[in-house]
């Protein structure tokens, strides 16, 4: 039983409670870096480091820390691994993703679903609990992402992780619709999707 509640712990995060299509927050860096599916699993990458990390150091902290303070400690957590985070993809990534990241790797310090699970989860459990539902939240969300930007980017583009999906010799000419790589397009995708998988879980109901 307690093994089918720690898998529970983990799975949630990527189905029944996908901070992007179910829960619908963290949606500006999801309109915002998913031109590029390399873009987008950057971004997933570095959320699930500071989730992870945050989420395990407030478990471990949370008797010590008081509760009229916590706020203010989660932040300051959650921005020294954010901090190593940015140190790391400009050193190691290419100029043009750190670029098409911007200011959304800082803004992972406030980002709503990293304050939202070390308050709503992190700060009241045990430290595997919170491990499972920080790799679980943080890989559903880049999977939410990764979707988002690989529609975009085959639509928008006619390429996937920069490769064209249609080879040059191919009689098929493929034309992109280059909206769906332009704000108007992340909306419209993004809203079919969050309809689609309204309506999935609506036929589940």
């Amino acid at each position: 039983m307690a093994q089918r509640s720690l898998w529970a712990e983990f799975h949630k995060g990527i189905f029944s409670q996908n901070t992007l299509f179910v829960a619908a927050i963290g949606m500006c860096p999801a309109l915002a870096v998913t031109t590029s599916l390399q873009n987008a699993a950057a971004m997933g990458v570095a959320v699930i480091f500071v989730l992870v990390c945050s989420n395990v150091l407030i478990s471990l902290l949370r008797k010590a820390v008081p509760s009229q303070v916590r706020i203010p400690c989660f932040v300051v957590i959650i921005g020294s691994f954010v901090t190593m985070v940015e140190m790391v993809f400009k050193a190691k990534l290419p100029l043009a993703i750190n670029q098409a990241l911007g200011i959304f790797i800082p803004l992972i310090v406030v980002n709503c679903i990293i304050l939202y699970r070390a308050e709503s989860f992190a700060y009241g459990n045990g430290v595997l609990r919170s491990l499972l539902d920080g790799v679980g939240v943080g890989v559903g969300y880049t999977l939410a992402l990764c979707l988002v930007a690989s529609l975009r980017e085959l639509s928008g583009s006619g390429t996937i992780w920069g490769y064209p999906w249609v080879p040059v010799s191919s009689p098929v000419q493929y034309v992109p619709a280059s909206i769906m790589i332009q704000a108007p397009g992340a909306f419209m995708m993004l809203g079919l999707l969050l309809g689609f998988f309204a309506w999935v879980r609506g036929k589940k109901a």
